[in-house]
């Protein structure tokens, strides 16, 4: 749904896509472009909250000489910097795939733009990995990172709206007293993280979708300034909040779920390492 907001034509608002969608392609369209993110999603994760954690030791142990102290507001900015440019390696190839997937049956109007030979609307990927080879074969590796400046310039601040919120949340409602948090306490500033995070980095992610699915039959937009122009001048400022809805409603569980599976995990595995290294 995402995605064919933000860079479909026609889809109107939230509910008139999810029918839209579910007409033209029933169930299956909600689905489209799945399995490449799901095979990637650990890497993908395990990478940005190692970098970031490391990151934030590595400068409480610069600072304050213990890796163990509680950062600082910078400290933790500059590992949400670290992280977000990180992510972009290894996050912009499969969100290109996966939108490319997901737009390739998407109509354009053949008056407003000019098409390659593909026809409009018709499949031109048979799933992630021929849509990668595609991609590698027809455009390169520039192909493969195309969307990338957006993305950089959607996931730096974005991972700052996601970490930090999270760590102010977790001690604002953590009980006075308390060790650590309580999962319900890392469940709810996970979510709240999340939310805050993506509608911090909506107007690049539409920016982002746009330009990666911009590819598919056309050549839209020249790089990301040109995008956006063209997206407020035919759009006004209100493009760039196309999608806000969904992704805050996204953002909630998804990211309450990470941060409570990242904490939990941690905890297993010191307990494990304390009972093996007494």
């Amino acid at each position: 749904l995402q995605t064919r907001l933000q860079a479909g034509k026609g889809y109107g608002n939230t509910l008139k896509c999810v029918l839209t969608v579910y007409r033209n392609e029933s169930l299956a369209g909600f689905f489209k472009g799945m399995s490449f993110p799901l095979a990637s999603i650990g890497i993908y994760s395990s990478v940005v909250f190692g970098v970031f954690s490391n990151t934030q030791r590595l400068l409480s142990q610069r600072r304050h000489g213990d890796p163990a102290a509680a950062p600082s507001l910078t400290d933790m900015t500059l590992a949400s910097v670290v992280a977000g440019v990180i992510s972009v390696g290894i996050g912009t190839p499969v969100e290109l795939v996966k939108i490319r997937l997901q737009m390739q049956t998407q109509p354009y109007t053949k008056a407003n733009v000019k098409l390659n030979s593909t026809v409009p609307g018709s499949p031109v990927y048979r799933g992630p990995i021929h849509c990668l080879r595609t991609i590698l074969q027809k455009e390169g590796i520039p192909g493969v990172y195309r969307g990338n400046i957006a993305m950089l310039l959607r996931d730096v601040p974005g991972y700052c709206a996601y970490f930090i919120p999270y760590a102010m949340f977790c001690d604002w409602i953590t009980p006075h007293g308390s060790i650590s948090p309580n999962p319900f306490s890392i469940w709810v500033a996970g979510g709240v993280a999340g939310a805050v995070s993506w509608a911090v980095s909506t107007p690049m992610d539409v920016v982002k979708s746009r330009i990666q699915a911009d590819g598919v039959y056309l050549n839209q937009y020249k790089g990301t300034l040109d995008c956006m122009l063209q997206s407020y001048q035919n759009e006004g400022l209100k493009v760039f909040c196309r999608g806000l809805l969904v992704n805050t409603m996204r953002g909630f569980p998804s990211s309450a779920a990470m941060f409570l599976g990242y904490e939990l995990s941690l905890k297993a595995m010191k307990r494990c390492q304390t009972q093996t290294n007494p």
